[in-house]
């Protein structure tokens, strides 16, 4: 009889819901991922939409105790979310929480807590009401969710809404634990057509407190202001168990060695630091004239590259000689902490910035779109470990081909005594980063503390 009434108490079943987006979905299974490797007996249910199944299924480094469980194509495709953002946005609000429900009727093991991504405030309300905890899962920077978090007091102070051609470079210094930062600087979200989709950035954020665990994707030591700031505002624990990325794939060399692909072996050949690794995201993309000035810039600059680039191979009609690579696709953590890389030409995506900050690579920050402006910011302001390749990322002036290259140029020079400061900084925050996931160091002893609240809440419930 007491075997029987413990044995839940050691199976806990965690649901995992992201998302769906690829900034979203990646980071909860990289936790579900990372919560498995610590405690091989919790079961995860990791729930998509079919759509979603069918680009993750094939994960070859799944744990055999994540199983995957989808709902239906309620919402757009990929291509149509690029379109009509504002409709995904409301599909999502509106359309999911129905099948979801149907699915937790469906399992056989009680759930024990779900873990859920912020924008899916629904999900809070289905677990309050079936007496299910609720973690919820922030996958953009702590910076961004204070400033959603306190967009009250930007009203207060007669910084929402304005007009940034005429006071784009105020700068706000009242929003707990955030420096300094212009306004020109804040999520596209708070300005111009942003601003229809505001709304369903603020509501999710402010339903947090009605979860009862809020986790972030970022690492204390990245944002200990903001998230210091962040805790004493919440009745349960906020755990930063980040980064959210792959890094525990890439520590076993043993495992690749025997396949290796040619992005990798033309790294191998390349000098230290040498090569500037190009990529603009997987979702929102720079207009195509700006795209054309992007790719004579960095072919003119004279610099190596690799460059990722989907469908689009036709843009390097001139080929790239011996100095360059493309490919459609590649290990970008891989990528990013091989010895051959020395800088990252990226849209500031919040998993790409902490995906360079623990490889210790300096960027070049060209932001397109909502987060990825103020992760730039921190990027180049806060922690001093990049450049901008244009200083209004609103303006829609193109940056030319001889600015990018001479900006390439320079920003890969070592032995420009900036680019050295700044390549040194990288490798210090990189430390930084590399101790909080050791063991004892922040984000372990966080994500340790997370397993044995959900397992004692399991435990509470069994008996």
């Amino acid at each position: 009889m007491g075997t029987l009434r413990t044995e839940p108490a050691t199976t806990l079943h965690v649901v995992a819901m992201p998302y769906p987006g690829r900034g979203h979905v990646n980071p909860m299974m990289n936790l579900c991922k990372l919560m498995s490797s610590r405690k091989p007996d919790i079961l995860f249910t990791f729930v998509v939409t079919e759509e979603w199944y069918d680009f993750i299924h094939s994960d070859t480094k799944k744990p055999d105790n994540i199983h995957f469980a989808t709902i239906p194509n309620c919402i757009p495709s990929e291509v149509g979310r690029a379109k009509d953002f504002p409709g995904f946005l409301k599909a999502v609000a509106t359309k999911m929480e129905a099948p979801f429900e149907q699915l937790l009727d469906r399992l056989e093991l009680p759930v024990g807590v779900i873990i859920a991504d912020t924008y899916l405030d629904w999900v809070v309300h289905v677990g309050n009401r079936r007496n299910i905890p609720v973690a919820s899962l922030w996958t953009m920077s702590a910076y961004v969710f204070s400033l959603l978090r306190h967009f009250e007091l930007l009203e207060q102070n007669g910084h929402f809404p304005v007009e940034l051609s005429e006071r784009g470079e105020e700068r706000v210094d009242y929003i707990p634990g955030i420096p300094p930062t212009r306004l020109v600087d804040f999520p596209t979200l708070f300005h111009g057509t942003g601003r229809q989709i505001l709304p369903r950035a603020l509501e999710p954020v402010s339903l947090v407190s009605k979860a009862q665990y809020l986790l972030f994707t970022s690492f204390y030591g990245l944002e200990a202001q903001v998230i210091s700031a962040l805790k004493p505002k919440f009745p349960f624990p906020v755990y930063p168990i980040g980064p959210s990325i792959p890094y525990f794939e890439i520590e076993d060399h043993s495992s690749v060695s025997g396949n290796v692909s040619g992005y990798i072996e033309w790294l191998d050949s390349q000098p230290k630091g040498s090569v500037l690794y190009v990529s603009m995201g997987s979702f929102l993309s720079v207009s195509s004239s700006q795209l054309d000035e992007i790719v004579a810039g960095v072919h003119d600059s004279g610099v190596r590259f690799l460059w990722v680039c989907r469908g689009k191979t036709t843009l390097f009609k001139d080929g790239c000689g011996d100095m360059g690579l493309v490919v459609p696709w590649c290990h970008q953590l891989r990528v990013l902490c091989h010895p051959a890389v020395g800088g990252f030409w990226t849209h500031c995506g919040w998993n790409s910035t902490l995906e360079a900050v623990f490889a210790g690579v300096p960027m070049l920050a060209s932001p397109i779109f909502w987060d990825q402006i103020p992760d730039s910011k921190m990027i180049v302001e806060d922690w001093q470990i990049g450049w901008r390749v244009k200083r209004d990322e609103r303006s829609e002036i193109l940056v030319t081909r001889e600015e990018i290259s001479k900006l390439v140029k320079s920003f890969m020079d070592a032995e420009n005594i900036e680019v050295k400061a700044m390549r040194k900084r990288a490798k210090e925050l990189q430390e930084t980063c590399r101790g909080a996931i050791a063991q004892g160091g922040s984000s372990d002893t966080n994500l340790d503390s997370f397993i044995r609240d959900i397992s004692r809440g399991q435990t509470k419930l069994a008996g």
